[in-house]
């Protein structure tokens, strides 16, 4: 890695005044970063992946690294730093759970996709949709974020998520996929009026071209949403978004 891309990466962990623990857990990976750090660090999720297991994988991983808070992205809702559904692609044991206890330390829990558009903020009123497994949303409006269920609205003879997550990707096949992504898109902007459309997750990469008025997110930002929850419970302003680049990873199975 050279010096620049290193100094660049270094500012994605430095955007709160907290030594901060970045944790964002996937149907697949759970992935971590901590203030100070450079390198993003990952293991394995999936269906056996319980909370105990998840803070146990993390504290292995994290072994030397110093941080003095955490901040979780998971994948469903949260209220007030907690679960409220369990997750689909993890095992059971979420809700209810004690994070804050678990890992010793003030905690801050929130949807994996409100997370991410917290860091993919850069002013206005944000619109997030992650097109992943199913379709995440959030939104930010002067620096505060909404986390958002766009996805489970009734759309044609299902939801949203059923059309343009991953069931109807397989379903309908890639080109009608990316119109019902564009038609999905196109209403929730009428409806929303957002000043800034960010599309995320890790589907986004199989359109063809955005749609009009949207930009392409990064899954990396997800890391510096992490970071800035913590600005905001210390009512400081956002800072400008700085560069985030795709990161480097260190798999642990």
């Amino acid at each position: 890695m050279t010096a620049v891309k290193s100094r660049r990466r270094r500012r994605i962990s430095e955007a709160s005044h907290l030594n901060v623990l970045v944790v964002d857990i996937g149907g697949t990976h759970v992935k971590v970063l901590a203030t100070g750090q450079a390198q993003v660090r990952e293991f394995s999720s999936g269906p056996t992946l319980t909370p105990k297991r998840m803070v146990s994988g993390v504290k292995k991983l994290t072994a030397e690294w110093k941080y003095d808070v955490v901040s979780i992205g998971y994948p469903g809702p949260v209220l007030r730093d907690r679960p409220v559904a369990e997750p689909h692609n993890l095992a059971a044991g979420w809700i209810g759970f004690h994070f804050g206890e678990a890992f010793g330390c003030p905690l801050k829990l929130i949807n994996d996709a409100a997370m991410q558009a917290l860091g993919s903020y850069q002013g206005g009123k944000l619109l997030f949709l992650g097109l992943g497994t199913g379709l995440g949303s959030a939104m930010v409006v002067d620096g505060i974020v909404e986390p958002m269920e766009l996805g489970h609205l009734p759309y044609k003879k299902a939801t949203y998520e059923d059309y343009v997550g991953l069931r109807g990707l397989e379903e309908w096949g890639k080109k009608k996929w990316r119109r019902h992504v564009a038609d999905v898109v196109a209403r929730l902007i009428t409806a929303l009026q957002p000043d800034d459309v960010v599309l995320g997750g890790g589907n986004v990469k199989k359109l063809k071209e955005l749609p009009r008025g949207c930009r392409a997110g990064d899954n990396a930002n997800a890391f510096l949403g992490g970071f800035r929850l913590w600005e905001q419970a210390g009512d400081r302003t956002l800072p400008p978004p700085r560069p985030v680049l795709r990161e480097d990873r260190r798999r642990k199975e």
